[in-house]
């Protein structure tokens, strides 16, 4: 299967295939006149990937848990553990997100707004002394 076919199927770009195909987490053969030859089994793989990144999981996870996944011989404990800590991380930006969300909360609420130049956002973005 051509790279256009499988970026449909895979929903991924065609940029990102050959991405995937230079940085060695997919890999596929090419024919005659130098064109990648996608198998059903690439094809898998990348959709495992597309599937892996959405979930944000970063490009090292995503071949980690490729690698387990095509490993009959793995342990489940260990994509267990590379998963808890992606959720792990995730609740820590959420944490942080939230954080963040408060603080500019307050600075707009601290804000009457209106056409005078006095701006409690302003200031309270401003270093303090």
């Amino acid at each position: 299967m051509k790279i256009g076919a499988v970026a449909k199927l895979t929903d991924l770009s065609v940029k990102s295939i050959r991405y995937y195909h230079d940085i060695g987490l997919v890999e596929t053969r090419k024919n005659e006149n130098g064109y990648r030859e996608y198998s059903q089994a690439e094809v898998d793989a990348l959709c495992f990937i597309q599937h892996c990144r959405a979930l944000g999981f970063t490009l090292e996870d995503c071949k980690a848990l490729l690698d387990l996944q095509q490993n009959t011989q793995r342990n489940a404990a260990d994509v267990k553990a590379l998963a808890q800590q992606h959720l792990d991380d995730i609740e820590q930006r959420i944490d942080q997100l939230s954080n963040l969300k408060q603080q500019l909360q307050h600075l707009i609420k601290d804000c009457q707004g209106g056409s005078q130049p006095n701006c409690a956002i302003l200031k309270g973005l401003s270093p303090r002394s």
